[in-house]
């Protein structure tokens, strides 16, 4: 009995506090249904790797080391960078660019709205955390999980496990932050804006060709994002070129469905209590609602801008769908549309700026890469 409750004595209030914190998450995942399919994992994982030597990590006892098993699944796949990017090739082969390719301005409000990455970035760099660990929190802004791991990864941060929590418990707040943003900076004349909705037929050709162009043309701007913007745009041309359909629907669902259990549970390695319970920590989530809250308002703005000039006016909401947030973002805007006119139906305009940030999230993050490396 004695061994059994040994480990009792091994138990501080930090682990307690994790634990709270990974009931949290999997509350959020289940009761609210906000991004389960990761806060659920990443949830019971922190639970997990705060069990005093409970095996699941590498620990040291009694001078000898004894390798976890998600360590050996965090190099196996994180560490080397495989799982972010097998995860792109399933999310690739789910997005459809029809609404992109048949309203191509919409990639204007793709790059505009990934100005809270780069705001982020100069911010965290002016508040002391080093260049590199900056760039991995300003990559919060991107609003895509995989790339936030891969691009923190690439620069070795140290606060991956904070980085992760933030980029996807704001990801699934998207529809709670961003009609509170919209509406503090437009006007109900501007929310009340009809687009005409332009005819959705592309060509077969047009949407093959499309990710082997936007591969080569990323390629060029920002060749680190190669193998992000590749993988993503090699998922699609398994979904478009019509001759793989069943490597299409494993893309689709199996690949991404596995990767995903194995991704939510791994990260969980960085959310051990001395780690993860730091003044840093609250930091970096304070200022990824920083990256999402100017993602947003980027989006928003240049709508306004536009409609200074333009003939045929845009309504601004749209622009907020820039964000990397698919589809959840093209879903809030739609829906903030009905609300404000039951016959503004605003859908294929948000879905297109929302695959447009999609490509532009990737790429922005090859050019932190390029930029601080």
């Amino acid at each position: 009995m004695e061994l059994i409750f040994a480990n009792l004595f091994n138990l501080e209030l930090q682990h307690v506090v994790m634990w709270l914190i990974g009931g949290i998450l999997i509350y959020l995942a289940i009761k609210k249904d906000m991004e389960p399919t990761l806060l659920l994992p990443i949830g019971f994982g922190a639970i997990l790797v705060n069990l005093p030597f409970s095996g699941a990590v590498t620990q040291v006892i009694d001078g000898v080391t004894e390798v976890g098993v998600l360590d050996v699944l965090f190099n196996a796949g994180i560490a080397n960078e495989l799982f972010p990017l097998l995860l792109f090739i399933g999310i690739g082969a789910m997005i459809d660019f029809t609404p992109l390719l048949t309203n191509p301005k919409m990639l204007f409000f793709g790059a505009a709205a990934q100005f809270g990455i780069f705001f982020t970035f100069s911010l965290a760099a002016l508040l002391g955390f080093d260049i590199k660990d900056a760039a991995s929190i300003g990559i919060i802004g991107a609003a895509d999980g995989p790339t936030s791991i891969f691009v923190a990864n690439y620069f070795n941060s140290k606060y991956l496990g904070a980085i992760i929590v933030a980029a996807y418990s704001y990801m699934a707040l998207v529809p709670i932050i961003q009609p509170f943003v919209i509406r503090r900076i437009t006007t109900r004349e501007e929310r009340l804006i009809r687009m005409e909705n332009v005819k959705n037929t592309v060509p077969r050709i047009v949407k093959i060709l499309f990710p082997i162009f936007i591969t080569i043309i990323a390629g060029i701007m920002a060749p680190r994002s190669v193998a992000l913007i590749g993988f993503l745009m090699f998922g699609n041309l398994i979904r478009e070129c019509g001759v793989l359909n069943i490597l299409s629907e494993t893309a689709q669902k199996e690949l991404p469905n596995l990767i995903t259990i194995l991704l939510g549970i791994t990260v969980a390695t960085k959310m051990q209590a001395e780690y993860f319970l730091t003044r840093e920590t609250f930091m970096i989530l304070g200022l990824g609602l920083v990256a999402f809250v100017f993602d947003t308002v980027g989006g928003v703005l240049l709508g306004k801008f536009i409609n200074l000039f333009a003939k045929n006016k845009v309504n601004p909401m749209v622009g907020a769908c820039g964000i990397s947030a698919f589809p959840m973002s093209a879903r809030v805007i739609h829906k903030m549309g009905l609300e404000e006119d039951p016959h503004n139906f605003l859908l294929m305009h948000a879905v297109g700026a929302n695959v447009a940030g999609q490509i532009a999230s990737v790429i922005a993050g090859g050019l932190i890469m390029n930029l601080v490396a």
